[in-house]
Parts: C-alpha cells; sequence; structure tokens
C-alpha cells in the first residue's frame, strides 16, 4: 500500500510537471504526452535522491556538532569545577596570609590602620580646600595611602605630616596664580588672588568671586574653580575685592574673607533680588505697585502745575493789568467788573472769585491723600494673607522644614515694606501739593484784602 501511495506521488508530480511544460511545448499525441510524463517521472525520482542524500548529510553532520558540542560543554564544566576549586583554595590561603598578617604586624597593624584612617580623613580635607586649585592632586598621595592594603613606608607616612605643613603654611598666603575658570574667558587661563583657603578673586576685567567647588550630578569629576552664579551686591565687598587685586607684594590692604570657606558666597544665589522679592509679595504687591505709580506721576504733575500757577502768581502781582490766565489775574478782572459797586458788594464778589480758584488748587489733593493712607493698608492686607498662607502650610506640613513656610512669610513681609514705600512718597507729594495750594490760596487773599483796602482809601479820599 505504501509502495502504491509513493508511485501515484510521482505519477502526479510528473504529470503536473508534463502539464506545466505543455503551456511552452504543446504535444500532438498520446505518445507524446505520455513520454513526457515518463520523463518528468524520472527527473522528479532523480531529484528527490538527491535531496535525500543533502539531508542525510546534514543530518550526519549536525550530529558531530552537537557531539563537539556535548563535549566542549563537559570540558568547561570541568574547568568549571577546577577553578571553583582553585578559589575556595585561594580564599583560605588569603585568609591564612590575612592572619599570618595580623599577627606578624602586632601593634603596627593598629598604628598603621590609624594612619590610613588619617590620610584618607586629610586628604578628603585637602582636596576640597582652596589651596588645591593652585596644586591640583595634592591629595592624591593621601588618597593613595588610605586605600593601601600593604604597610606603608616612610615616604607615604612623611607625606602626611608633610602636607599637613604645607595646608597650614597656604592658609596664611595671598598669591596670584594663573588657572582656568569655569564660566569665565571662555575657559581660557586668568590671574586668580587666592587669600590663603578662605577666598578666590579673578581678574575678569573686574573682581568676580569664584569658588572651588565640585559637581553636585557627578562627584567623580573632582574640584574645580567656577564662577559664582550671583556676585556679592555689596558695594564695600566689591571695592575692598578690587583692593585686593590691585595690592602690590607686601602692601597691606583691607580685603574680603569668607571664614566658611565659600559656604557665604554660595548662598549668594539663594538670596533673591529686587525684582524676585517683588513677585514673592504676589497680587497684592502688584497692586501696590500701580498704585504707587498712578499716584506719584498725577502728584508730580499736579506739584508741576501747582508751581508754575504760583510763579503766574507771583508774576501778576508785579503787574498792574489783569489777566485771565493765572487766579490772582482772575481775581482782578472781578474786581474790575464790580469796582464802581459799593464795598460790601466788591468784598463779596472777590471772595466768589477766590472760592472758585480753590477747587482748582486743591484738585487731587484728597486723592493723593486717600493713596497715601490706602497704601499702608494694602500692605497690612497682604501681611494677614500671607499669615494665612503660612498657617495652612503649617498645618499641612508641619514645622519641621522652614522652608515651607517661607513663601507665606515673605508674602506677608514684602506687601508691608511695599506698603509703607508707597506710602512715604505720597505723604510727602501730598504735603508739597498741599502746601503749594495753601500759599497760592494766601496770596489772592492778601492780594484781596490789599485790593479791597486801596479801593477803600479810595473812596475815602474822593469823598
Amino acid at each position: 500500500m505504501k509502495r502504491i501511495l509513493t508511485a501515484f506521488a510521482a505519477v502526479s508530480l510528473a504529470a503536473g510537471a508534463a502539464f506545466a511544460q505543455a503551456d511552452r511545448e504543446p504535444v500532438t499525441s498520446i505518445d507524446q504526452l505520455l513520454e513526457r510524463v515518463r520523463q518528468d517521472s524520472r527527473n522528479a525520482t532523480a531529484e528527490n535522491q538527491r535531496r535525500l542524500q543533502e539531508f542525510r548529510a546534514e543530518r550526519d553532520r549536525q550530529t558531530a556538532l552537537l557531539n563537539e558540542a556535548r563535549r566542549t560543554l563537559a570540558r568547561l564544566e570541568a574547568e568549571a569545577d577546577r577553578l571553583d576549586n582553585q578559589f575556595e583554595v585561594n580564599l583560605e590561603r588569603i585568609a591564612e596570609l590575612d592572619a599570618q598578617l595580623r599577627k606578624e604586624q602586632g601593634a603596627f597593624g593598629e598604628l598603621f590602620g590609624a594612619a590610613r584612617q588619617a590620610a584618607g580623613e586629610f586628604g578628603s580635607i585637602v582636596e576640597a580646600s582652596l589651596v588645591s586649585a593652585q596644586f591640583p592632586n595634592r591629595h592624591a598621595p593621601l588618597a593613595a595611602l588610605a586605600e593601601s592594603r600593604t604597610l606603608p613606608d616612610r615616604v607615604e607616612l612623611d607625606a602626611i605630616w608633610k602636607t599637613m605643613i604645607g595646608e597650614m603654611q597656604a592658609q596664611g598666603q595671598v598669591v596670584t596664580f594663573s588657572t582656568r575658570v569655569v564660566g569665565l574667558n571662555e575657559g581660557q587661563p586668568l590671574d586668580v588672588t587666592r587669600a590663603g583657603v578662605f577666598i578666590a578673586i579673578a581678574d575678569d576685567g573686574g573682581p568676580l568671586f569664584i569658588n572651588w567647588t565640585s559637581d553636585d550630578n557627578n562627584r567623580s569629576a573632582g574640584y574645580r574653580l567656577a564662577n559664582l552664579e550671583r556676585q556679592p551686591t555689596s558695594g564695600a565687598i566689591a571695592g575692598a575685592a578690587a583692593a585686593l587685586l590691585k595690592a602690590q607684594p607686601g602692601e597691606i590692604v583691607g580685603g574680603p574673607i569668607d571664614p566658611s570657606r565659600g559656604a557665604l558666597l554660595q548662598i549668594y544665589k539663594d538670596v533673591p533680588n529686587l525684582s524676585q522679592r517683588f513677585e514673592q509679595g504676589g497680587i497684592v504687591a502688584k497692586i501696590i505697585a500701580a498704585l504707587l505709580i498712578f499716584s506719584a506721576a498725577f502728584g508730580i504733575v499736579r506739584l508741576v502745575m501747582l508751581l508754575l500757577t504760583g510763579s503766574a502768581i507771583t508774576a501778576q502781582k508785579r503787574r498792574s493789568t489783569a489777566s485771565g490766565s493765572n487766579p490772582l489775574g482772575r481775581v482782578m478782572l472781578a474786581y474790575e467788573q464790580v469796582k464802581d459797586r459799593p464795598i460790601e458788594t466788591i468784598e463779596l464778589k472777590i471772595d466768589e472769585a477766590i472760592l472758585r480758584e480753590t477747587p482748582r488748587l486743591e484738585f487731587g489733593l484728597n486723592f493723593l491723600k486717600l493713596a497715601a493712607g490706602v497704601a499702608p493698608l494694602l500692605g497690612l492686607l497682604g501681611t494677614v494673607t500671607g499669615m494665612i498662607r503660612t498657617f495652612t502650610q503649617i498645618t499641612l506640613f508641619g514645622t519641621g522644614d522652614p522652608k515651607i513656610m517661607a513663601g507665606g512669610i515673605s508674602e506677608a513681609l514684602v506687601t508691608t515694606v511695599s506698603g509703607l514705600i508707597a506710602a512715604i512718597p505720597l505723604l510727602f507729594i501730598h504735603s508739597f501739593a498741599a502746601s503749594f495750594a495753601r500759599g497760592a490760596q494766601q496770596t489772592l487773599e492778601e492780594q484781596a484784602a490789599g485790593i479791597i483796602a486801596r479801593h477803600a482809601e479810595e473812596s475815602s479820599a474822593r469823598q
């Protein structure tokens, strides 16, 4: 049965090949078709035999490779077992040698352990010292001694006390050297003046404070000289730094010193400037600033107008001809209109003219007074809202971290200061403006009294 199926499959394959070729070379008789089927069957049988031989050859090759891999695996497993045994032996040998070393070291083991500990601790201090900016890698021998597992020799032990003495000497020196500073002079060397281990100042067209610091994101990169993110704003500090840079060798000058070795200078980057402090005040501070700008501008305009009015009144006092461009002139014109009437009528008309001029002179004074009073109240409002925010944060987060409360306290204090800063100049402007207005009114009243008195004298003389 199996042979019949195989033969049928071969005949079918041959027939399929024959029909495939029939498209290219059509047959003209049954004999040709039968011969073509037989020929295709023989070709298919030969192809199958060839493929079978290739499969058997590939199977033998894969079997050989598998056997070779198994032998290799066995060899490697044996080598691994040997290495494991050797590792265990080495560990035991190391333990024996360590015990022998400790035994032979005796009291010297603790002594050299203390020396390595001192080298490690002082090496960290030396690496962080500003002197290392001038002499890089001073800490390298101490770091190597701290990591060493062997007994230190005389040279290595001497490196500890020699480095200590060198550090003590450098603390009292003020020297200038050339080196690179991150963030200055495009990475090119420039002159740096070091005052002991306390402060370093770069000369880049002017005094700039720099710090010997490490990268917080990459501690392995070590320390480097870097420009401060924000320089001290005090003019006295900048002047002292400039004097130190310009000092001649042996000259004694006063200079800045940071006893914290850079920590105080680093704080400057967290100190808010004027704009940042203003932003801490929030919306209340912005309202106060807007009120100050508008009120001050209005007050200054009123001051200028009152000054011009006072000058015009003074000029009118020196002229006998009345002009309607100034208050005194308008009062005089009112007198000219009623000078032929009784004295009582003249007084009333002049008083009426003065009363008409008073609102013009006092225009805006009440607003300035109101603005000067409202500004501190707005500051108090900001203080209250800031304290409410602070107490809310204390309720939510507690008092463990003072920075959490800093925002609310800053808002409270900044708004208070803003209110006072706004109120003080507004009070001065209101006071000056009110004084100028009162002066003008008094001048009008004096001149009006003089006009009435002169008119009364002339009337008496005519009678």
